[in-house]
């Protein structure tokens, strides 16, 4: 049987070495801000990390609903050691919300179907995993959209694409032309250069020609 002292030294070393692990306790994963389509269906995203392997015996967690922060939250679905992840009674969701997670990897996620403007609220996930002593809790706010946001007007930003790249098309066309007209300038130059040349050859041989006459 061991004694309070090797129980103390036992609990310091497993301190020890889930701090040289890099394990800081239990933290809990959400989007801050979801936003869903009236009449759709979204998935509500919560996961967990632990310096500890879940042990079903002592797992427990729940889901619940809030208005605003001041208003009382309302339990909507609960983790059961025989039943696992169970959706609870509620006048407001029915059987609307479903469990989308998966309990080995840690995902608590859920799923709310036929989103109503009354959805809108706070979602909170509650997670406790001994022997993690803090309890871990994900907040979401969902805001309901009762229709989509208008497409973004692209005319301007065609046009003044179009503009800019006609503007581009144009001074690459304008170069283009120039350097073909410097080349074909410079080219009649050294044309012009050469028959100059020859018509000098031509005359100092016309007239070494004349003097070698008697």
């Amino acid at each position: 049987m061991s004694s309070p002292a090797q129980e103390r030294s036992c609990a310091v070393l497993l301190l020890l070495l889930l701090s040289l692990s890099g394990c800081s306790g239990m933290d809990v994963l959400v989007a801050n801000y979801i936003n869903a389509l009236n009449g759709t269906t979204v998935k509500i995203s919560c996961t967990f990390t632990s310096c500890y392997k879940m042990d079903t015996a002592k797992f427990s967690m729940n889901w619940t609903y809030q208005e605003s922060l001041n208003d009382t939250e309302e339990m909507f679905m609960a983790y059961y050691k025989k039943k696992g992840m169970v959706p609870l009674r509620s006048d407001r969701f029915g059987e609307r919300v479903t469990f989308a997670g998966n309990l080995d990897k840690n995902d608590l996620s859920i799923t709310l179907s036929d989103v109503q403007v009354e959805d809108v609220g706070i979602y909170n996930c509650y997670v406790r995993n001994p022997p993690d002593r803090i309890q871990g809790h994900g907040v979401i706010q969902l805001n309901v959209l009762t229709e989509l946001p208008p497409p973004r007007d692209s005319t301007i930003a065609v046009a003044i694409g179009a503009s800019v790249g006609g503007a581009l098309a144009l001074l690459i066309l304008s170069m283009v032309v120039v350097k073909c007209l410097r080349r074909h300038r410079k080219q009649e130059l050294i044309s012009e250069e050469k028959l100059e040349e020859e018509g000098k050859l031509d005359a100092e041989g016309t007239a070494e020609e004349g003097t070698k006459q008697p």
